[in-house]
């Protein structure tokens, strides 16, 4: 950091995402953010240059049409007095329908990106038309294989995975009135595996009716941690009737 610059402070923001506004991108919603906490009025660093921008910075990117109770991203301040009650209230009237903050804490100067330090996430997905009992099989099998090779492209090429050692935990869940839910943690390093991955890796593959991230985990110290618990006194704030 310069010298001659003024301290500023990062504050680390967890929100939901849900209803029709599932179907924004990722790209929107980093749009949507960047107008809505220039609405606040808070004193959000900008970039330097001719266009000068928030200084936002995301984590792991929610696929189209995903919902998410655990969504972050991290916001520098330009001052370091900065109050993170006073961030989610100025938020709490901005924000468009179906995206709300729950919680908030200020980074450690330091502190790894939401890119590096999240290890893996837990989902809630929603199975359209199977039985408990035809998941349980399915899991079961998930389970005891040695490998689960996808393909998947990246910058333009055809890339063969294992995602076996990515899929850290798997459960039947409670049916719901149009079929069951599967609940899985899936890690995030070296690549992040996809529910979508997983639900096509093995015979029969399901298409999931509802998909929604419930965690994010970041392991330290041999501790799992949600990523506001790595800051300094977080925050919390329960949303009602989020649509």
């Amino acid at each position: 950091m310069n010298p001659n610059e003024a301290p500023r402070t990062r504050v680390r923001l967890r929100y939901s995402k849900a209803g029709r506004i599932r179907f924004t991108s990722h790209r929107d919603v980093a749009r949507i953010w960047e107008r809505s906490l220039r609405r606040t009025g808070l004193p959000v660093a900008q970039t330097e240059g001719f266009s000068p921008r928030a200084k936002l910075h995301f984590g792991l990117a929610l696929a189209t049409g995903y919902e998410s109770d655990a969504e972050y991203l991290d916001v520098d301040f330009k001052r370091a007095d900065i109050a993170v009650t006073d961030v989610l209230d100025a938020l709490l009237s901005v924000l468009p329908d179906g995206i709300a903050a729950t919680g908030a804490a200020v980074l450690a100067p330091g502190a790894m990106s939401l890119q590096q330090a999240v290890t893996s996430c837990d989902w809630d997905i929603e199975l359209l038309g199977v039985t408990a009992d035809d998941l349980a099989r399915w899991v079961d099998r998930v389970c005891g294989a040695t490998t689960l090779m996808v393909t998947r492209e990246r910058k333009g090429r055809q890339i063969t995975d294992d995602m076996a050692p990515q899929v850290r935990a798997l459960e039947v869940g409670e049916p719901t009135s149009r079929g069951v839910r599967l609940l899985a943690t899936l890690g995030t390093q070296p690549r992040a595996a996809r529910p979508s991955e997983l639900l096509a890796a093995f015979e029969p593959g399901y298409r999931p009716v509802l998909v929604r991230r419930t965690r994010q985990w970041i392991e330290q110290d041999g501790a799992r941690l949600e990523p506001l618990e790595v800051g300094a006194a977080p925050a919390q704030r329960t949303m009602v009737g989020v649509q």
